[in-house]
């Protein structure tokens, strides 16, 4: 119902002062606006030849890397609309764990192009209509495109290694893939009859000192500690390890105590009882037979002492995460209270050793009965080059994991999206209506990803996308940008291949956050709280504090 102008002339005041609303035009304009910035940002790091970004964060660390979901994770953003591009950004992530940079270029484009038609009059439910369709078509037609694979070693270091080559590392892509794809077919098993990577099972260990090239495999879980005792042996074959989630020390209680001391006696008489305590404790892990200890929490000195003696080989303070791993890989039951440890709590590895990598020491635990629990050990020259080596990692592996989960695969350097953006096109003049202008976009939004290999390669973007039009109409469905060579050529000759997985992800994704901003034509936004109303609310709050208290 149309909203009635008051016959008095009183202004009526519906929101709360401060409050700003920008409806219509401008506020589409100001949402589009902001995600094209975004996307912008991120264009010129699409790519194998893509350029790194340097962050610089409120305390002055830096971080440079080329990773979208980096980029998007350390920048600090206020507009909503950018900022629900960058949460799209890292759905796409969470659910392949590659594409990020994609996902955020491509939603740019659409918003882009949507804006233009827009500006022609039509309505913003017809070009939401448009993109729909289109990208339902486009889904389909990558599923005709795809490639089914076997998952061979040979065919997953393909596929790995070109994921690689768009990072920072790209130099050593090859055999850093080595290693993904070893430690991914040793941690892979067999869930109701088909493949399954969890990627839990492979840990990254970082170390700074020698080059990337000294990053290796281990078939086992390596911990960044030390044997906390001198006196400890440093190597024990045929382990038992009781892993606790119980300090071996004298818990300070909660609340205040006061012992009152008259003799020195007494106070030797307390640390007695506390030496004894302690020396109980290792008594009985060693009674159920522990030959290693390792736990979450400390380890007293007199306990370290006592251990020593007994042979046992102790590391305290180790993470969460890495004592759950080490429980299922070893198979000992995480213990809780010492007290009541028993045997079948431990678990058992053929070694457990402390190793002096680099100028530090760290333990590892091998040979153990569950072999797909590996640790990829990463070695370089700086810290910023360890974090960069552990994420684009952390990349590959998802790409691993994607190929587990669906063996297909299309061809890399826009050649998949020339062929899609050529049959959507081809859907498109099928399409009744204002509908056509948008699915036209859509296809024209796909080829925004070539257009962008074709710059960093040093190609003309108009020249490459005319010629990548006319080679796949004679249907070459593998041509795309050669981005190192600098030419238009056969990717699947040079052993250029996307997992399908992260390329329908990047059109849902994209397609759903474009929608998303595009439906969007009112924004009302709460004004900043007054200092005077702050200090109210938090005098109120003191005040019902002070009268719980005194009740």
């Amino acid at each position: 119902m149309a909203q009635q102008a008051p016959k008095s002339g009183v202004p009526v005041m519906i929101l709360k002062e401060g409050s700003q609303r920008t409806t219509g035009v401008d506020a589409r304009r100001s949402n589009i606006q902001a995600a094209k910035v975004i996307a912008e940002i991120l264009a010129t790091s699409l790519g194998p030849r893509g350029m790194d970004k340097m962050l610089i964060d409120a305390f002055g660390d830096v971080t440079i890397t080329g990773d979208g979901a980096t980029i998007l994770k350390e920048m600090e953003v206020q507009h909503p609309a950018a900022k629900l591009l960058i949460e799209v950004a890292k759905a796409q992530d969470a659910e392949v764990g590659d594409g990020t940079t994609t996902v955020v270029v491509l939603a740019g484009k659409l918003l882009e192009l949507g804006e233009e038609l827009l500006e022609e009059g039509i309505h913003p439910t017809i070009v939401v209509d448009g993109y729909k369709k289109a990208s339902d078509y486009a889904l389909k037609v990558a599923e005709e495109v795809a490639k089914p694979i076997e998952l061979t070693k040979e065919q997953l270091l393909k596929v790995v290694s070109s994921a690689l080559s768009s990072k920072v590392v790209a130099e050593t892509r090859d055999y850093l893939a080595g290693l993904v794809v070893e430690a991914a077919m040793q941690a892979v098993e067999q869930r109701d009859g088909k493949p399954y990577l969890d990627l839990d099972w492979i840990k990254i260990e970082k170390k700074k000192g020698k080059s990337i090239y000294e990053t290796q495999l281990i078939r086992g879980i390596v911990l960044d500690k030390e044997v906390v005792h001198p006196g400890m042996p440093k190597r024990v074959t045929n382990a038992k390890i009781a892993i606790l989630d119980a300090p071996l020390e004298i818990e300070k209680p909660e609340w205040t105590t006061k012992i009152s001391v008259t003799s020195p006696d007494q106070i030797k008489a307390f640390l007695d009882q506390e030496a004894e305590i302690l020396k109980s404790y290792v008594e009985h892990l060693a009674s159920i037979g522990a030959n290693v200890v390792i736990t979450q929490k400390g380890i007293d000195e007199v306990a370290q002492h006592f251990l020593a003696k007994k042979g046992i080989l102790a590391v305290r303070r180790v993470k969460r995460s890495d004592i759950e791993k080490l429980a299922r890989a070893t198979g000992a039951k995480i213990i809780t209270s010492i007290k009541d440890a028993r045997p079948e709590d431990l678990g058992t590895a053929g070694l457990v050793e402390e190793r002096k990598v680099g100028e530090e020491k760290m333990v590892f635990v091998e040979d153990i009965p569950n072999p797909r629990a590996v640790t990829i050990l990463v070695r370089g020259g700086s810290d910023r080059i360890l974090d960069e080596v552990e994420r684009s990692l952390q990349d590959a592996l998802h790409v691993a994991r994607d190929l587990f989960r669906e063996p297909k695969i299309v061809p890399g350097g826009g050649a998949f999206e020339v062929e899609v953006a050529r049959r959507v096109r081809e859907y498109a003049r099928k399409l009744p209506g204002k509908e056509q202008l948008a699915a036209l976009k859509f296809a024209d939004a796909l080829e925004h990803i070539p257009t962008i290999l074709a710059l960093t390669a040093g190609l003309d973007p108009v020249d490459a996308i005319a010629e990548l039009r006319r080679r796949h109409d004679n249907g070459e469905l593998t041509a795309g940008v050669d981005v190192h060579g600098g030419k238009i050529t056969d990717m699947a000759a040079l052993n250029v291949w996307d997992p399908l997985i992260v390329k329908k992800q990047v059109i849902k994704s994209a397609v759903e956050a474009a929608i998303m901003i595009l439906r969007i034509d009112d924004i009302i936004a709460a004004g900043a709280p007054k200092k005077e109303e702050k200090k109210g609310k938090k005098e109120e709050g003191e005040e019902e504090k002070g009268e719980t208290k005194f009740d």
